[in-house]
Order: structure tokens, then sequence, then C-alpha cells
């Protein structure tokens, strides 16, 4: 289970890294990279997504144990 944490992490953290360059730039580094709209795009915005609701999940487990 450590490392679906880790990947849902990474996968936040890339999230969290375009939306603050889109705020605060109008720069969205997951399109430069994989091109506007196209295939690859879209799965890594789906896979964002998807840890983004994997983390809430973490949120309200209870780790110290």
């Amino acid at each position: 289970m450590n490392t679906l944490f880790k990947s849902t992490l990474v996968l936040s953290i890339i999230g969290c890294i375009n939306w603050g360059l889109v705020g605060l730039f109008n720069f969205n580094l997951v399109e430069y990279l994989l091109g506007d709209g196209s295939l690859l795009t879209r799965i890594v915005y789906v896979l964002v997504m998807v840890s983004g609701l994997v983390n809430i999940g973490i949120l309200t487990k209870d780790l110290d144990r």
C-alpha cells in the first residue's frame, strides 16, 4: 500500500505544480510537454483526478497503526 500512497502523492504534486503555473503565469506545463488536447494529456489529467480521489481516502485512514 505504501507504493500506492507514494504514487498518488507524486501525481497530486504534478497536478498542484501545473495548476500553480496556470494560475501564476497562464502556462500549462502538461499541455506544453504532451500536446494540447492529446490523448496523453487527457490521461495525465485523469490520473491526477484519480490520485486526488485516492488521497481523500488516505486522509480519512488511520496511518499511525
